[in-house]
């Protein structure tokens, strides 16, 4: 399923652990979880591991391999595969191993 939206700056969570993210916030969206997905940002495309968040209504998309600054850019997601389902975690480093193996799991789908 295709979405898009608008990039706006997010409470900065994911730059704080190393996996940035761009936030696009929507009224509807996939199940929550985990997947993989390519972001259209202007005429190009990248691979993407993006968390949709039901209850917060947004995308988190960590555009591989991309470091452009995006905020206010219109883009659109294609949410392709679903890697895992949403998952609690016990403290931060929990959770940035499961966003490395996340992002391990969506290169291998992605032939990278």
């Amino acid at each position: 399923m295709i979405h898009s939206g608008i990039v706006q700056k997010g409470d900065q969570r994911g730059e704080e652990l190393g996996f940035r993210t761009a936030n696009i916030p929507l009224a509807d969206i996939q199940p929550s979880g985990v997947y993989a997905a390519k972001v259209k940002v202007g005429e190009e495309e990248f691979e993407a591991v993006v968390f949709a968040d039901q209850v917060r209504h947004v995308l988190e998309a960590h555009i591989l391999d991309f470091t452009a600054d995006i905020y206010g850019w219109n883009v659109k997601v294609d949410l392709l595969k679903k890697i895992r389902d949403r998952k609690k975690f016990a403290d931060d480093a929990a959770l940035k191993r499961a966003i490395a193996q996340d992002i391990t799991a969506v290169r291998q789908y992605f032939n990278l």
